[in-house]
């Protein structure tokens, strides 16, 4: 039941994403919506992890999405918004605060490679973030702490992506970059001297740098049933695949789903 509800946070999340393109639409160069906007709808997840023998985690769930001029709030997540100074019509900055959940880690039973092991506990993440909206591209970084104290990690987020639209059809593809400090990966993929065996032997985590490439489609049935499909895969760096409970170099995640737009 733990792991099931982890997991749900965060297909929650992931499958929100795409709503995000609603109040660009609307409001030019993201312009932060003048009226409450609200979302509901259903959603289900597909979800591979680095770890060696855990299986993908397939999920469906209701979605949950809210926005006004202040504060907008998606699955797990939350912003409160703080710059929104404009360029002009085709020109945006903005930025605020954010707070996020996020399913990480393991625990002993998930795989054989990971019997024996004390369990990596997900956390409460949170920061600041900022985006530049643009007519080439939007920009934005985000920087975010463990607030829960598991890891006691940090995170930072730089990511490039641009919509483009046909009518009721819109594809946004992305690109992101993320930094993982060292006592992020030690805490998730490090092998403690108490956990080591002859088949995992102790592993320090170190820094690292990992590429993620995605795309997300969204099409819009009507003013306010809309559908979408958001795929993405992410490149493990090399700190990261020569830990003992890592088996592949590649993860990937996909998500589909149906919101209703009050």
């Amino acid at each position: 039941m733990k792991n099931l509800v982890a997991f749900a946070c965060t297909t929650l999340m992931a499958a929100l994403i795409p709503t995000t393109s609603w109040s660009q639409q609307s409001a030019p160069g993201g312009a932060a919506p003048e009226t409450s906007r609200w979302a509901v709808g259903l959603g289900a997840s597909s979800r591979q992890l680095a770890y060696a023998g855990v299986e993908r985690k397939n999920r469906a769930l209701p979605l949950l999405y809210f926005e006004n001029r202040w504060l907008r709030f998606a699955g797990v997540g939350a912003e409160i918004k703080l710059l929104n100074p404009g360029f002009g019509e085709a020109q945006r900055v903005t930025g605020g605060l954010r707070v996020k959940y996020e399913d990480e880690g393991f625990e002993a039973d998930d795989a054989p490679r990971l019997a024996g092991m004390d369990e990596r506990k997900a956390s409460i993440w949170g920061g600041a973030t900022a985006t530049w909206h643009n007519p080439v591209a939007q920009l934005s970084a985000e920087w975010v702490a463990d607030l829960s104290g598991h890891s006691k990690g940090q995170k930072l987020l730089l990511q490039a992506e641009r919509r483009f639209g046909w009518g009721s059809v819109s594809l946004t593809p992305r690109v992101q970059l993320q930094w993982l400090d060292r006592k992020y990966v030690d805490y998730y993929f490090g092998v403690r001297a108490d956990e080591a065996t002859l088949a995992r032997p102790a592993h320090a985590g170190q820094a690292a740098m990992a590429l993620e490439a995605g795309v997300r489609v969204d099409y819009a049935l009507t003013a306010r049933h809309a559908v979408f499909l958001d795929v993405s895969g992410t490149r493990l760096p090399g700190e990261i695949t020569l830990s003992p409970l890592v088996d592949r170099k590649t993860t990937s995640r996909a998500a589909i789903g149906y919101l209703y737009r009050f």
